[in-house]
């Protein structure tokens, strides 16, 4: 199962450092819990100040449960070190199943 994860954050600054530094360091930490990152991204036009990430789950996990484990593990604790957690204004989600035709399944 794919998710897609859209971020909303506070400012220019706060975008650079969460996608550069911390969101970087969840790539060793979510594969950890077999989470496999596919893609990330940030938004190119407006001010929206959006990290995007296509992510995807092992077979038969709850996708929720997982992500509540993830982010209470130490591992996840430090990926987020000197990170103010207040300036992600928003986290949206959206699980994707794929097509029969899709590149990646």
């Amino acid at each position: 199962m794919f998710q897609f994860r859209t971020y909303t954050l506070r400012s220019p600054d706060a975008l650079h450092r969460y996608a550069t530094v911390h969101w970087a360091r969840h790539l060793e930490t979510f594969a950890a819990f077999g989470v496999t990152t596919h893609g990330v991204w940030t938004e190119r036009h407006g001010n929206a100040n959006r990290l995007v990430a296509l992510i995807s789950y092992p077979t038969g996990v709850d996708p929720d449960l997982l992500t509540r484990q993830i982010m209470a593990s130490p591992e996840f604790g430090a990926d987020m070190a000197g990170f103010d957690p207040a300036d992600i204004v928003d986290v949206a989600t959206v699980l994707l199943d794929p097509t029969s035709f899709s590149p990646i399944h």
